[in-house]
C-alpha cells in the first residue's frame, strides 16, 4: 500500500482545481509502507544490524529514567503504542526517524543498547512508574537478583507487543525524507534548533555530522569561542561551526530575508545533498581561521574591547563572531596561500571595535544584522 507526497511547490493560478493540484503534486516523491511487528522482531533487527537507531542521537534525545520507566510501563499495561517511522535504506537496512527514544528505551532495558563507540550501555533499572508499583527496581534479568527481575511470562508479554511501522521506502527523494524527519521530530520537542539540526544531519548524512563534531571539538575554536557550559550542552557551539561553513562565503545578496534558523536548516540541508559541496575545503578554512585567532587573541576573540579602558570585556558576543570569524573566513584561503602574517589583534582593537554600532542595533533580527556585521567584516579583513 504506497503513499506519496513531494516537496515540490505549485504555482496558483486561482481556479478550483488549484488546491487538488497541488495535493496531488506533493504526494509524488515519497513512498511509504507499514506493517505491525512485534517488539521482538525489532529487537532481532537491532541485535542483527539491520536496524539503526543511530547512537549519536542519544546525545540530544534525553528521557529521564522516571519518562523510560513510564513507557515500559505502558507496554506492559497493553496500552495501544504509537507508531515508529523508519527510512529504507539502498542496503534494505532501516533507519529510526521518528522513535528512537522508544525503542532504545526498550533495548536498554533489556541490556542491548550499545553507545556511540558500539559499547554495551549499562541496563536501564525502572523506578517510578505510576499504576504498577512494583515495577520499583525491577531489571529485564539479573540472575543474581531474580527478586527484581522480570518473569518469563513478563519477557514474552514485552516482547510479543506489537508496534506499528511506517516505512519510508528508498525508492523516496532524500530532500522529502529530511523533511519529514523535521516534522515528525519538531513538534513537543525539548530540543533546540541545533540538536534537532543534528539529528536531521545524521540521518541524511553521517559524514557530514560527523565532521562538524569533529569541528566543535577544535581545541583553537574552543578556546576562541569560551561558550558558557550551558550552550555547549544545547549544542551552540556547532551552531556556530555550521554558521561559518555556511555563511563565510555566501553572496551578501542571498543572506536570508527569513528567521536565520531556518535559513541554516535549509542551508544545511541543501549542503548535506548536494554532492559537490566539499567539506575538506571548509575544514581548512575553519582550521586556518581558528588557528589564527587562537594565537593571537584566544578566549578574548569575540569579546568586545573597551578602547578607552584598553582591555576586553564581557562574555562571547555573536555579533563580533559574524564581524570577526565571517570576516577571516571570507578570505581564509588568501591568507593561507600567501603566509603573510595578519596582525589580526590590531585590527581587532582598532577597526573592529572603532564603531560598536553593530552591537546596539536594538530591535535588529539575526537576519537583518547579518548582512551589516558580514559585510563589515569583509570590508576589515578581505583587505
Amino acid at each position: 500500500m504506497g503513499k506519496t507526497m513531494s516537496r515540490s511547490r505549485l504555482k496558483s493560478d486561482g481556479t478550483s482545481n488549484d488546491l487538488q493540484r497541488q495535493i496531488d503534486d506533493l504526494r509524488k516523491e515519497i513512498h511509504t509502507d507499514g506493517y505491525s511487528m512485534s517488539i521482538g522482531e525489532l529487537h532481532n533487527l537491532y541485535i542483527n544490524g539491520e536496524l539503526d537507531i543511530h547512537p549519536e542521537f542519544q546525545r540530544y534525545f534525553r528521557w529521564s529514567v522516571l519518562q523510560k520507566s513510564r513507557w515500559i510501563e505502558s507496554i506492559l499495561l497493553g496500552i495501544p503504542l504509537p507508531s515508529i517511522f523508519v527510512s529504507q535504506r539502498r542496503d534494505g537496512k532501516w533507519d529510526v526517524v521518528d522513535g528512537l527514544q522508544r525503542l532504545s528505551t526498550i533495548f536498554e532495558f533489556m541490556g542491548q543498547l550499545r553507545g556511540e563507540g558500539q559499547e554495551l550501555l549499562k541496563p536501564l533499572i525502572l523506578e517510578g512508574a505510576t499504576y504498577l508499583k512494583a515495577l520499583d527496581r525491577k531489571k529485564w534479568h539479573d540472575p543474581h537478583d531474580p527478586e527484581n527481575s522480570l518473569t518469563s511470562d513478563q519477557q514474552r508479554y514485552i516482547k510479543r507487543s506489537k508496534i506499528d511501522i511506517k516505512i519510508i521506502l528508498r525508492e523516496s527523494d532524500d530532500s522529502a525524507q529530511y523533511e519529514l524527519f523535521q516534522r515528525l521530530n519538531t513538534g513537543g520537542s525539548s530540543l533546540t534548533a541545533q540538536e534537532l539540526r543534528n539529528c536531521m544531519l545524521i540521518s541524511i548524512n553521517r559524514d557530514l555530522f560527523k565532521r562538524l563534531d569533529n569541528l566543535t571539538k577544535y581545541q583553537s575554536f574552543q578556546r576562541c569561542v569560551s561558550l558558557p557550559e550551558k550552550l555547549v550542552k544545547e549544542a551552540y557551539d556547532m551552531e556556530l561551526a555550521l554558521r561559518f561553513i555556511l555563511l563565510r562565503k555566501l553572496p551578501i545578496d542571498e543572506l536570508p530575508g527569513t528567521p536565520l534558523g531556518d535559513f541554516l536548516t535549509e542551508r544545511m540541508k541543501n549542503a548535506a545533498l548536494d554532492r559537490s559541496f566539499d567539506p575538506k575545503k571548509e575544514e581548512l578554512a575553519f582550521k586556518a581561521v581558528f588557528d589564527l585567532l587562537d594565537s593571537a587573541l584566544e578566549s578574548d576573540s569575540f569579546r568586545k574591547y573597551d578602547q578607552s579602558k584598553k582591555r576586553f570585556t564581557g562574555g562571547f558576543s555573536v555579533a563580533a563572531f559574524e564581524v570577526i570569524a565571517l570576516g577571516l573566513g571570507w578570505t581564509a584561503e588568501k591568507f593561507v596561500k600567501s603566509r603573510q602574517p595578519m596582525d589580526v589583534e590590531r585590527l581587532v582593537k582598532d577597526e573592529v571595535w572603532s564603531d560598536t554600532s553593530f552591537l546596539t542595533s536594538s530591535g535588529l533580527s539575526a537576519a537583518e544584522r547579518l548582512p551589516k556585521t558580514i559585510q563589515r567584516g569583509r570590508s576589515i579583513f578581505g583587505q
